[in-house]
């Protein structure tokens, strides 16, 4: 069993490469005149924002499930 600071194994590595080749596509597919290091950034910043994102509906999530929020009706006038 490989531990946490064992050097990455071939599939490890091509794994990881393929998933970062995914996400870095759809980067250069919206923003195609960003440069490489920029398109880096815009990833940096997107991650960031999709893990709020996610954590603020597991939240959201979890909340209802255990009744914490209570669902409120507009009243139209």
């Amino acid at each position: 069993m490989l531990g946490k600071h064992d050097p990455l194994t071939h599939e490890e590595m091509s794994a990881a490469a393929e998933k970062f080749i995914e996400l870095f596509k759809i980067v250069t597919d919206k923003v195609p005149e960003a440069t490489v290091e920029d398109a880096l950034k815009i990833m940096e910043s997107c991650a960031k924002l999709a893990h709020k994102e996610r954590a603020d509906a597991l939240k959201k999530e979890a909340d209802e499930r255990f009744g914490f929020v209570k669902v409120t009706q507009e009243k139209n006038d």
